[in-house]
């Protein structure tokens, strides 16, 4: 509870971070490292309240919410993720960033069930349904699970965005999905109107295997077994 208790103390006397915002230069480009509490950005309305004071004062602000990538290897916690990613959305109200971060060490903890591909974009979620142990605590809980899942498929906002410190061109990536979601890149100054306009729309480039397929020659087993599941109908082909 102490974080909470310091974000609605925050609140509270808003005015003081208005007056730090305000003595910035004009131009400033604003990183705010939020901590990770999850309380904070699904039930707790403090966080909501003070970006929507900035967002008042012409802040333009957009949400970066980063996700442990090896997640992906447990399908429990990869269903968990997409649902605390998708309540986080829509309890914050701005434009939103999802990273699978640490993408070098997705396959740290075991093999993925399909191509990541299917994580990132977050297809068919019911599929992986089918990967959960066939236990009497599992089956007990499987219409839970599938309404889980419906609820984040229904909703089809979120996706993810792989990410690697050991990768320039992935942090690049990142860099102009952000700068597209909050603005910057159409705002004045730099060149911006052009150049960078043009970088964000066109350097990341919405081919499949421009989204994940450096990630899957470096840091992933090469060694694919041959029925490798592709997340469809075709699986069952």
């Amino acid at each position: 509870g102490g974080l909470v208790y310091c974000m609605e103390f925050l609140w509270q006397n808003i005015s003081w971070l208005e007056d730090k915002i305000s003595g910035l230069a004009k131009n400033t480009y604003l990183l705010i490292d939020c901590p990770g509490q999850v309380e904070l950005y699904t039930t707790n309305d403090a966080v909501r309240d003070i970006v929507s004071r900035l967002v008042k004062l012409d802040i333009r602000l957009c949400a970066v919410h980063l996700v442990d990538s090896h997640y992906c290897a447990d399908p429990a916690k990869f269903i968990s993720v997409c649902l605390t990613s998708l309540c986080t959305m829509l309890q914050i109200e701005l434009p939103h960033v999802n990273l699978l971060s640490k993408v070098d060490l997705v396959e740290k903890y075991g093999k993925l069930q399909f191509n990541l591909d299917y994580y990132t974009e977050v297809l068919d979620l019911e599929y992986l349904l089918d990967c959960f142990p066939e236990d009497n605590f599992t089956k007990k809980y499987r219409s839970l699970n599938e309404a889980l899942t419906g609820l984040v498929t229904d909703y089809s906002l979120v996706n993810f965005v792989p990410v690697t410190v050991k990768s320039k061109e992935r942090m690049l990536a990142v860099s102009q999905q952000v700068d597209k979601a909050n603005g910057y890149v159409f705002g004045k100054g730099e060149e911006r109107n052009l150049r960078n306009m043009m970088g964000s729309a066109l350097g990341g480039a919405d081919f499949e295997w421009a989204k994940t397929g450096d990630i899957r020659t470096q840091y992933m087993d090469p060694l694919a077994p041959e029925s490798e599941k592709l997340g469809n109908d075709l699986d069952n082909v």
